[in-house]
């Protein structure tokens, strides 16, 4: 049966237009170039004049959207460079990595894990736009609100695990119970040695900075009103635990400041990530 048309879930939406937002707005030179994510998206001509939008009371959000976008690029690029052949990207939404990298993704098995009709969607949106389904770019849907496997699906659409991959899952832990985050950490950990995993998690509201505190107050309250509230805060001693009780190898955190000074040291502009949303990474 094929899946219905859903368009994507807003959040994926809000990522994809603030990573345009931002090679149009922001100065030179920029984090990221992503507009591709716009034009799959095609909004109406006044979509910058949406709320969420505004540059200077979204510039944190937006600025923690490219910096951790342009983390997980320089990442897998290190991975591919050191021979890993296979990218998983759990809940992908509107990821265009293999759109705006070709040059490293078309050699490896990009494999993106989401909900089965955003996904229908996304596909028919790249060949409407003449971007195309290449071989090594798989689309594993997985119907997760009806309880289904997404390990399962993935070794049903061609994954290897007898090698090693590049796994990534960036804006989600917080909407997962820590039994759920647990049980993905256990699955991740369990791939062959050499595998490495990257996710964003968010602080509890105590450890994030005074200067950041009002707009995260703002978007718990936001989520919880549209039904898609934030379950899941961690402190990074406990997300490392939480990783190495689960089986990895090695793990840490690498903070909203490191992105800070890897990506935004010397910009003209005010333009910086915040704090409250760190990344995990870790190695099996």
């Amino acid at each position: 049966m094929t899946p219905y048309v859903v368009a994507p879930e807003s959040t994926a939406e809000r990522t994809a237009l603030w990573r345009a937002l931002h090679a149009q707005i922001d100065e030179p030179p920029h984090v990221i170039e992503d507009v591709i994510g716009l034009k799959l998206l095609s909004p109406s001509d006044d979509w910058r004049e949406r709320p969420d939008m505004d540059p200077q009371r979204a510039g944190l959000f937006r600025a923690s959207i490219v910096g951790r976008a342009r983390f997980i690029d320089d990442l897998v690029d290190e991975m591919a460079a050191r021979g890993i052949r296979q990218y998983v990207m759990l809940s992908a939404g509107l990821d265009t990595f293999a759109q705006r990298r070709p040059d490293v993704a078309s050699h490896m098995v990009l494999f993106e894990v989401d909900q089965p009709g955003p996904q229908t969607w996304k596909k028919q949106r790249l060949n409407e736009l003449g971007f195309g389904l290449p071989e090594w770019l798989r689309f594993v849907p997985v119907d997760f609100e009806s309880g289904h496997s997404w390990w399962e699906a993935l070794l049903a659409a061609g994954f290897n695990n007898g090698e090693p991959a590049i796994v990534t899952c960036t804006g989600v832990s917080l909407y997962l119970t820590q039994d759920a985050i647990v049980e993905m950490l256990r699955r991740i950990a369990a791939l062959t040695s050499g595998s490495t995993f990257a996710m964003t998690f968010v602080l509890p509201l105590e450890l994030v900075e005074s200067h950041e505190r009002i707009g995260f107050e703002a978007a718990i309250k936001g989520a919880r009103a549209g039904g898609t509230p934030f379950v899941s805060f961690f402190a990074p001693t406990e997300m490392v635990a939480l990783a190495r009780g689960a089986g990895f190898k090695e793990a840490h955190t690498v903070a909203g400041a490191a992105l800070s000074q890897r990506y935004f040291a010397g910009r003209s502009d005010s333009l910086r990530p915040g704090n409250s949303e760190q990344f995990l990474v870790a190695t099996t």
